[in-house]
This record gives C-alpha cells, sequence and structure tokens, in this order.
C-alpha cells in the first residue's frame, strides 16, 4: 500500500477515533516496518504518523513511562505538576493543541504577564519600565549581530548599561529561556527562535497529554535501544528484550545520550552527526516545587515572578500552579546546574533562601512539602533544552541529514523551535514522512505542495 501525503494526512485525524492500545513493559515484536526510539513527544508523533500510513511500528522507551521530557505528577501532592515542559505555543498553527481538545483535556493560555520584586516590595511602573527596555536593548543587540551572520555568543554583544536589572535580563533570555547562561549560548540560534506566540497549558498537564496522545501507538517500557546495526537497507535495534529488525529507524534521543556513548552504533554513527549534536548539549532547568497552603505569598493564579537582581543566581517562579498551593521556583544555566548536582537538598534550601528574600522568614515557614526536578542526573535525558554554542546553529540542520534508513528527531533538529515540546513534534512527524517515504510507503508530491500546517505557517509572515 502506497499512500500520497494528502491521503496521509487524511489518515492521521482519523487516527484519533483508533482504538486505544496501552503502553506496555511487556517483550516488543521482533519485526516492524519502523522502530521508533524514544517515547517523547517526538517519539509518539512520529509513531502516530506511521500508524496513519497504516504501517507496522514499535516504539522502544527506556524509562518506565511515555513523555520524555513532557512528565506530569499527580501523586506527590496529590495535585498534577509539569516536571518537564509546561507550555505550547502558536495556537493558531499548532495542531497539539487540536489533539489536546480532542482528547478532552483543557487548554487555556498562560499568564500573559509577570510581576517583578525588588526586595520584599513589588517594583513600581516606572522600575519595570527599566526592567523591559533593559530587555528590549539586550534583545536588540542580539538580532544586530545575528542579522550580521556573527555566531558569536550573545553575552559577548550585550549592552554595558542594563543597570540594576542586568542579572535578571540575562536570566530571561539565556538560562531561563534556553538552559544556558548568554556566554553559552549562539546569537543565531537565540534569534532563529520563533516566537513562541500565544503560550498555552493544558490543565491536566504537558505530560498527561503526550501520554494520552501515545495511548494509540504500541511502545514498550523500561526497554532501553543497547545497539544500532545499521545499513542503506535495514536496521537492527537490540534492547534487553531482544533484537527488533525493521526496514528504518527513527531516533529521538536527546543530544547528550546520542553523544554519551549510551547507545553504540554499527557501523559508528558518523563523525558530522556526533559533532553537530556536541554543539547542541542540552541545558540546565529544574523546577523546585513547594507546597504552601493559604497563599502567604499573597499571589494570584499562575503569576509568574521575577527578581531584580545583579547576577543569575537567580530565579523566577511559578505561583499556585492551576489555582493550587503549588509554587515553581525555576532555576537554570550554570548556577541551576551547579545547584542540581548539589542534590534535591540543596535545591530546597535555595528555594526557601530566595522567597524568604522576597516575602520574609514566615513564607519559608509555611512551605510544606517539597520535590525538585533533577533533568541532568536522569540517565534516558541528561539535561532539559538544547541550545547552541556560539557557531554552532547551523548543527541543526545536519542533525536532521538521514543516516542510511536511520532519522534523527527532537527539539534539537528543529531550527526555530528547538526547546519546545511543538518543535519535537513537528520533527517527528517530519521524520516519519521521511521515513515513510524511504521504505516506499509515502508517494512523493511536488516540492511545492505544502503541509497543512506548512500553510498555515507559511500565512505568517517571517521574522527578520
Amino acid at each position: 500500500m502506497t499512500i500520497t501525503r494528502r491521503g496521509f494526512l487524511s489518515a492521521s485525524a482519523a487516527l484519533a477515533a483508533m482504538p486505544v492500545l496501552r503502553a506496555t513493559a511487556a517483550t516488543p515484536p521482533r519485526e516492524a516496518d519502523i522502530v521508533v526510539i524514544g517515547a517523547g513527544a517526538a517519539g509518539i508523533a512520529a509513531a502516530r504518523r506511521i500508524m496513519a500510513a497504516n504501517r507496522k511500528v514499535v516504539v522502544v522507551e527506556a524509562a518506565a513511562q511515555i513523555g520524555g521530557r513532557c512528565i506530569t505528577d499527580s501523586t506527590t501532592f496529590g495535585t498534577p505538576f509539569d516536571r518537564g515542559a509546561r507550555w505550547m505555543h502558536n495556537p493558531e498553527t499548532n495542531p497539539m493543541i487540536r489533539l489536546a481538545r480532542s482528547a478532552g483535556l483543557d487548554v487555556l493560555p498562560a499568564p500573559s504577564g509577570q510581576k517583578m520584586r525588588i526586595g520584599r516590595r513589588n517594583a513600581r511602573a516606572g522600575e519595570t519600565e527599566e526592567f523591559l527596555a533593559a530587555l528590549v536593548r539586550a534583545n536588540r543587540a542580539i538580532d544586530d549581530a545575528a542579522r550580521g551572520k556573527l555566531d558569536t555568543s550573545c553575552a559577548s554583544v550585550l549592552p554595558k548599561d542594563l543597570g540594576d536589572w542586568a542579572g535578571a535580563a540575562e536570566f530571561m533570555l539565556g538560562a531561563g529561556f534556553a538552559g544556558k547562561d548568554l556566554k553559552e549560548l549562539s546569537a543565531i540560534d537565540k534569534t532563529r527562535a520563533q516566537d513562541r506566540n500565544g503560550a498555552i497549558a493544558c490543565r491536566q498537564g504537558l505530560g498527561t497529554l503526550i501520554a494520552k496522545l501515545g495511548e494509540q501507538a504500541p511502545v514498550a517500557l523500561s526497554t532501553p535501544a543497547s545497539r544500532i546495526v545499521w545499513s542503506n537497507r535495514d536496521v537492527g535495534v537490540e534492547t534487553p528484550s531482544g533484537k527488533i529488525a525493521a526496514r528504518a529507524a527513527i531516533i529521538t534521543v536527546s543530544t547528550n545520550v546520542l553523544t554519551s556513548g549510551a547507545i553504540k552504533f554499527a557501523p559508528d554513527i558518523p563523525k558530522r552527526t556526533l559533532d553537530a549534536a556536541s554543539k547542541l548539549t542540552l541545558g540546565s532547568y529544574d523546577h523546585i516545587v513547594l507546597q504552601l497552603p493559604g497563599n502567604p505569598l499573597g499571589l494570584s493564579r499562575d503569576d509568574i515572578l521575577i527578581e531584580q537582581s545583579n547576577s543569575t543566581r537567580t530565579a523566577r517562579m511559578f505561583a499556585n500552579i492551576g489555582g493550587s498551593s503549588l509554587c515553581s521556583i525555576d532555576v537554570g544555566g550554570s548556577f541551576g546546574r551547579d545547584l542540581s548536582e548539589q542534590g534535591e537538598k540543596a535545591m530546597t534550601a535555595f528555594a526557601k533562601e530566595w522567597i524568604t528574600k522576597l516575602f520574609g522568614s514566615e513564607a519559608a515557614a509555611a512551605v510544606q512539602k517539597t520535590s525538585a526536578t533533577r533533568w541532568n542526573a536522569s540517565p534516558y535525558v541528561m539535561g532539559a533544552m538544547s541550545a547552541a554554542s556560539p557557531g554552532g546553529q547551523l548543527s541543526r540542520k545536519v542533525l536532521a541529514e538521514p543516516i542510511g534508513n536511520m532519522f534523527l528527531a527532537g527539539e534539537a533538529t528543529h531550527e526555530t523551535m528547538w526547546g519546545t515540546v511543538d518543535g519535537a513534534w513537528e520533527s517527528g512527524e517530519r521524520a516519519a514522512e521521511a521515513a515513510l517515504r524511504k521504505i516506499g510507503a509515502l508517494k512523493d508530491e511536488p516540492a511545492d505542495v505544502p503541509t497543512q500546517s506548512t500553510k498555515k505557517r507559511r500565512a505568517k509572515p517571517p521574522r527578520n
């Protein structure tokens, strides 16, 4: 059976009506048309596309749950909160938002603004304007450098007059955006990041959404791929449960996992690919979640709060998540990485110190249960989101190049929506189309016939 791209898209839309198949830790099948490695957003998107083409797919996932870097925790506090990614973007063009509604989940706009704190008081209007002006000047300097094709570090082109808000501005543009300090971040990669407009949250959690969408896919959990034997004709994926023979493979592991050697390749994966991955290492970004019953901070539902700081030893708070008593203090970059290495106890101590500085010791005394993520220590992820080092932006295109019958996917392969679940999802769909075409299951159409999602993106003027 072959299927045209138009028919393929129609079949994808009809997939939501298929019977639900639960993910299982059982032994995966020995053969498939395409094997997908990783059951995060990219892997689930790829699997759904392959299923829509009526081809046999198996997804092997090293962890014990679907989601990758999208994990919703509903047990620690009895209230759902996302331990990883928490936003979707661009609701006009993002298919995940339609899929969320079709799955019966609630989507709602993220908070449109943020509150500034200077010591134990809120910033005045003029002070907030100073911060916003500092952000604009910093962003403009980075954009100007990138426009001049200078792929230097973002830090090297910052204006010298950011004032008392320098630390907060650097955090928001670097650690808070990409998980890396501005000195480690490519100016072109930062500028090429597509506008993340209209941030959207899923009330039940973004991890819940990915798990729901993955219910239809045949996923073998707790089944890490240890070795991949590949050629231009077929692939063999070795796991603790046995070897899977397939005609193609889609690999969605993070760049840090790819370069770690956790998965062996025979023959070796090309040096060009590994070099590209090494320029797209994952930044550090973690949530330190505090349960604060009674709202002792006096903040509103889903308030976002940052502090005036002259250093990047700072954080961002996401308060009263979904109207609950949970407040997430987010840390990132080199400070967040060092803090995470010290362990959850040190992370919690910093979070209490931070809210004491801004709201007094009574606020810290009100903290009940706590929980902190440590994504750098997760063996199947090893970090937060990819961010190109200076000079490394072109590596994203290289990473997306086919390798024999293997296709790489994941947010790191997306040139503009890197670092987002949206980019991961789109990359999975892209890789699935390429793999299906490679095995003859998707008939080529003229290059100027866009997909539905491409039509929508083209309707929006390009970002200069």
